[in-house]
């Protein structure tokens, strides 16, 4: 079980994972956020319909630190096309490629391709250790790249996903610009495992950063005080009452 650290003192970076502009930006702001992902998903639900035109904008502020942006074409050929386009929208940004297609088909070509090509890739919606190391397998060595694994969504399934990013970690030590990403985060604990895992990155939705750096490190003791107190004040906001019944003499 990984020790508890200040966030401050992680190894492990946190990104900012979402879609919303204004919560990109001031979590772009804090030094404690080294980068930013997003997906269509997130898109969507954000309410984005002009995808390079929401992405574009976000860059004019955003000219620093990494931002990931995914393609979501369901042919290669033209998953290429947007990728090449992508690229060009920042020197700090990432493609975001999906290993594999809607149709179920491996994009590990098209990621030897855009390797081979120098784009700076992050590929997404790794599940399992075989499809990380076919990944790994395809990357070059001075090209940057961030190997995306989503141990939140292993972790759904009830499985572990420790082993799997320990080994995917071990299988990056040849290439020195080519990075472990822990994805799909589902609690703040999930930031500190990522960190013993030994993974470069760690994508955080705004939710669970907010509550990370509210709660992170705080008294156990006083957090049961604060936590009965609460229960105190919504019961008798909520008027409860029991009415005491004589006991029956029999």
């Amino acid at each position: 079980m990984p020790r508890m650290k200040a966030l401050t003192n992680l190894t492990t970076k946190i990104y900012a994972d979402g879609a919303d502009k204004a919560g990109m930006l001031e979590l772009y702001r804090n030094p404690l956020i080294k980068g930013l992902t997003t997906n269509p998903t997130l898109m969507r639900k954000a309410g984005i319909s002009d995808y390079e035109g929401f992405a574009r904008d976000l860059l004019q502020s955003v000219t620093e630190k990494p931002v990931s942006f995914e393609v979501f074409a369901d042919e290669f050929e033209e998953m290429r096309e947007q990728a090449l386009r992508i690229r060009d929208w920042g020197r700090n940004v990432y493609v975001k490629i999906p290993v594999l297609n809607p149709r179920g088909e491996s994009s590990i070509p098209l990621i030897r391709d855009l390797a081979r090509d120098g784009v700076r890739l992050n590929i997404t919606a790794i599940m399992t250790e075989r499809q990380a190391s076919e990944v790994i397998g395809v990357l070059e060595r001075d090209v940057p790249a961030v190997v995306s694994i989503f141990a939140g969504r292993v972790s759904d399934t009830g499985r572990d996903p420790m082993a799997t990013m320990r080994s995917a970690r071990r299988m990056l030590d040849h290439l020195p610009h080519a990075e472990l990403l822990w994805a799909s985060v589902r609690e703040v604990f999930n930031i500190f495992q990522a960190d013993d895992a030994g993974c470069h990155i760690v994508t955080v939705p705004h939710d669970i950063l907010r509550k990370a750096i509210e709660m992170c490190g705080r008294d156990l003791d006083e957090l049961s005080l604060d936590t009965v107190r609460m229960f105190d004040r919504d019961a008798k906001s909520a008027g409860f009452t029991l009415v005491a019944v004589k006991p029956v003499v029999v």
